[in-house]
């Protein structure tokens, strides 16, 4: 049974709104595009030695945007970008190079470090700057649906920053599988485990279009060699996942 500490310590107020651990998210649409970058150019945007980059390909690193509309969430209503590296701990074995990577990425096993997570409600960025870490920021992000496809506008500071037309519609099933994400708080490295499945998932290779504008973090994705054709694309029309509390590496 728990102590009234250990429910104290999984509850936070933002706002005057408490949340408490773990955050669940009931249903929300997401669209992703996974990249193939510069392993060279990912690792100069790691903010600490503790993490490396998931290479798939000699010198070609992992890399992930995401746009999500969180529709029935702890946290609200509210849409969200991820730009993210896939990761995995230097003191980790590093397994069987490449052929490992690519094993574990298909079966949701690849660990992400997210560099930018732009949402647009300010209750869900404080939540996730004070809780997790998340380099969450309050932006512009538009969705616009039409003839089976997503479009994703990002702009910050009144500067557009990329978007992302992706292909929807999926049958497949993803079943609940566990996943893990670090941000560092207080320049401390921590590990957040979350639990996520999807229906109505679509999967293609390639598939998505992206389009860099002329803000400083679309400058950092073309030194990334973007854009470029993904490797492949996600769509989940209806995911739902868990987040527990962070912990300490």
């Amino acid at each position: 049974m728990e102590t009234a500490a250990a429910i104290r310590d999984r509850r936070y107020v933002f706002g005057g709104r408490e949340v408490t651990l773990p955050v669940v998210v009931r249903d929300a649409s997401s669209g992703a595009a996974t990249y193939l970058v510069s392993s060279r150019a990912a690792r100069r945007l790691l903010p600490g030695p503790e993490l490396d980059v998931v290479e798939l390909l000699p010198g070609r690193a992992l890399f992930s945007i995401a746009c999500i509309d969180y529709r029935d969430n702890d946290l609200g209503d509210y849409n969200e970008v991820s730009i993210a590296f896939f990761v995995r701990l230097r003191s980790d074995a590093r397994g069987i190079p490449y052929a490992g990577a690519a094993l574990d990425l298909a079966r949701s096993r690849v660990a992400t470090y997210i560099h930018h997570l732009p949402v647009d409600q300010r209750f869900t960025c404080e939540a996730g700057r004070g809780i997790w870490g998340f380099p969450k920021t309050v932006e512009q992000i538009d969705f616009e649906d039409r003839d089976g496809r997503r479009r994703c506008r990002l702009v910050m500071d009144g500067r557009h920053v990329l978007s992302l037309d992706m292909p929807r519609g999926g049958a497949r099933t993803l079943p609940d599988a566990p996943m893990v994400t670090y941000s560092y708080i207080d320049g401390a490295l921590h590990r957040t485990r979350f639990v996520s499945g999807a229906e109505g998932v679509g999967i293609q290779l390639r598939g998505s279009e992206l389009t860099l504008g002329d803000h400083p973090v679309a400058e950092e994705l073309r030194g990334l060699g973007l854009p470029r054709r993904p490797l492949m694309s996600v769509w989940m029309e209806h995911m739902h996942g868990r987040f527990e509390a962070p912990e300490r590496v």
